[in-house]
């Protein structure tokens, strides 16, 4: 479309980058359309922020970090030569809340898988749950007893659920998560450790908090760990509320058999979820068919994976041509008027 590209990954994410180059060389990619560099990100945004030829940001990452790229863009403002266009999808608090009606089997199962595929490091990974109180005691042992079954190791075993996880920066944050929620009123349920012998693994954990306002249902630790909150069956419409007045809003989940609790869900969480799902994990978006993002602190909302990104990156020019262009500046009702 015209458009090139200065690609900056992750450093923990170099190598799949790198792959990712040749496998698009090999099929015929220009040189210098999409130019990977590698290096610090705070010193490369600094470089290409400035550059008066910046057309855009396209960022996955940190809300922080975008807020940054923000706050240099503006700066710069009168600097460029075009308004950059930005586009940010900066991960979330995703959630899964549970009606009385829910299917708890069903519901079980989107927790573990939501929560803990991929060791929790995806954006969407459901990480706060909800529950009222009349399904909490089998949801909790249900939840216990499959979390007790999880395999964690190599990835080539198939037979391993979870993987380490990405680095041992992390590593270091989940185990702080755990002292912390250790010295507070939490409880956890099952995990709360980590190994790194062989690898920066993290035990798939469950946490139950009281406290509304705890880290454990406010920050993102992109790791595997879900914290449940179970409220008052009666208390279904305020919890609503709570949820839909949180910052983060990528991905979000209700679950219930009864379709009116359905449609009440779908329109309060209106603004809550950029992905929404009904009795299904908040995860697993499939291109091509759910476009990807969320609004608030998780993003510009530009929904990745379809036109509406697409166009983002488009200049539209309009052309008009007469092919019979008029000779006289007159309208015909003013040169009706002289005659009158």
């Amino acid at each position: 479309m015209g458009n090139t590209i200065v690609w900056k990954p992750a450093g923990t994410a170099k190598y799949a980058a790198q792959l990712i180059m040749r496998i698009l060389r090999e099929a015929g990619l220009p040189d210098g359309v999409i130019n990977l560099v590698y290096g610090d990100g705070a010193e490369i945004a600094e470089i290409a922020l400035a550059d008066h030829r910046l057309a855009g940001v396209h960022f996955t990452g940190s809300t922080q970090v975008f807020n940054s790229v923000i706050r240099k863009v503006g700066s710069n403002v009168d600097h460029y030569r075009s308004y950059p266009r930005l586009i940010g999808e900066t991960g979330g608090k995703n959630f899964i809340l549970a009606h009385g009606s829910a299917d708890v089997a069903a519901l079980g199962t989107a927790i573990i898988r939501g929560g803990y595929e991929y060791q929790g490091q995806k954006c969407s990974a459901a990480s706060r749950v909800f529950v009222p109180a009349s399904l909490w005691p089998a949801l909790k042992t249900i939840l216990c007893d499959e979390i007790s079954t999880i395999r964690v190791g190599d990835v080539s075993d198939f037979s391993n659920f979870m993987g380490a996880v990405i680095d041992q920066k992390a590593w270091r944050k989940h185990m702080r998560v755990f002292e912390e929620a250790k010295a507070s009123s939490a409880k956890i349920l099952r995990g709360g450790e980590g190994d790194q012998k062989d690898g920066y693994f993290i035990a798939p954990t469950l946490i139950e908090t009281d406290d509304l306002e705890a880290p454990l249902l406010r920050e993102e630790f992109f790791g595997p760990i879900v914290t449940t909150y179970v409220f008052r069956d009666s208390d279904f419409e305020n919890i609503l509320e709570r949820i839909d007045q949180s910052g983060a809003c990528l991905t979000g989940a209700i679950f219930s058999t009864d379709r009116r609790i359905i449609d009440q869900a779908s329109s309060g969480l209106r603004f809550a979820a950029g992905n929404f799902y009904i009795n299904d994990k908040p995860t697993g978006a499939i291109v091509g068919q759910q476009p990807f993002g969320g609004a608030r602190m998780s993003g510009t909302n530009d929904k990745a994976g379809s036109i509406w990104n697409l166009i983002r990156w488009t200049s539209p020019r309009s052309i008009k041509e007469a092919f019979v262009p008029p000779r006289d500046y007159r309208y015909p009702y003013l040169s009706s008027s002289v005659d009158d």
